[in-house]
């Protein structure tokens, strides 16, 4: 009897706790729920309720009345999820939404004194500034003005210095000061016994020279040099050296016959292990060409990466 008075007592104590931790939650529809709230299983829907032994159900936040989410807004963990379902007054949202518009006073010109334009240009240092400006433009103009109407650039400067805009204006309208011509006099001529003198000169009668004298022969004219094609350079850094640089540039060089334009033409290479002059391009890569070089009467083929190029010379083979 005593244990079954004993587990009867507990029981009831479970109860008492249970309803206890029960909650009555009002819907919108006007429903009640009684259970016990899961703050841990709170979402951005909602929130579960234990509405009996392993009975659960999940209570979107809009389903519960405004009363019921303003005494849910006093759990901190549910505080966040409740806030933005909780229905503001038209009154208390518009006080928070209330601008205040502050209005400046008025400006009261009359308590400023009246100012003209230079004076108060002068008042200021951004208008004295100004002011200097124009008459150093002022000088200027008066010095080109002296020397348009070919006056004197002192005269004219110094006028303008004393009469700003208004000198300028005066030496423009005078018309230009032009210098009188100059009288041209003959040169003195020459005494005329000398001039006689070289007219008659004995020696530069035709045969007056001895039979036997000696002659200065007439100088023969130097042979032609052979015209060559002027050498073209390519440097790099004014040219990428690429295959496509090769293709377009020497397309002659990539034949086995030269045309005879490009027959005794040659390519010379400057490279940082050394110079190689080529008369065919046999084989051309992404990155590198083989150059086939001739030494004496034998020929071989010389690989040449494109990054080592630093020149490149296209000229005739006696140049």
């Amino acid at each position: 009897m005593r244990k079954l008075f004993v587990i009867a007592a507990l029981l009831a104590v479970v109860f008492l706790i249970g309803s206890v931790r029960a909650e009555t939650f009002t819907l919108t529809d006007g429903k009640e729920l009684t259970g016990e709230l899961l703050p841990s299983s709170a979402t951005d829907i909602g929130v579960k309720i234990k509405t009996g032994e392993n009975e659960y159900e999940t209570v979107s936040w809009a389903s519960f009345s405004q009363d019921t989410l303003k005494k849910l807004m006093a759990n901190k963990k549910l505080e966040a999820f409740v806030e933005p379902f909780i229905e503001v007054p038209r009154e208390e949202h518009r006080k928070k939404t209330e601008v205040e518009v502050k209005v400046p006073p008025p400006l009261d010109d009359r308590t400023k004194p009246a100012h003209s334009l230079f004076g108060a240009m002068f008042s200021s240092g951004l208008g004295l500034m100004i002011l200097l400006l124009l008459y150093a433009g002022n000088l200027y103009a008066a010095y080109e003005v002296a020397i348009f109407r070919a006056q004197s650039p002192a005269l004219v400067c110094g006028v303008s210095a004393a009469a700003p805009i208004v000198g300028p204006i005066i030496f423009l309208s005078i018309p230009t000061k032009v210098p009188p011509p100059e009288t041209w006099q003959p040169e003195p001529q020459a005494a005329p016994a000398a001039a006689a003198a070289e007219a008659v000169n004995p020696m530069q009668a035709a045969g007056a020279e001895h039979p036997t004298g000696l002659h200065l022969a007439a100088a023969a004219p130097e042979p032609a040099k052979p015209a060559h094609p002027e050498t073209v350079r390519f440097q790099r850094g004014q040219f990428t050296f690429n295959r496509r640089f090769f293709e377009t540039k020497f397309p002659g060089f990539f034949g086995v016959v030269r045309r005879d334009a490009e027959r005794d033409m040659v390519l010379l290479m400057k490279t940082s292990r050394g110079q190689y002059v080529g008369q065919r391009i046999a084989r051309i890569a992404a990155n590198d060409l083989h150059l086939e070089v001739h030494e004496g009467t034998a020929s071989h083929e010389v690989l040449i990466p494109f990054s080592e190029i630093q020149e490149i010379q296209l000229k005739h083979k006696d140049a």
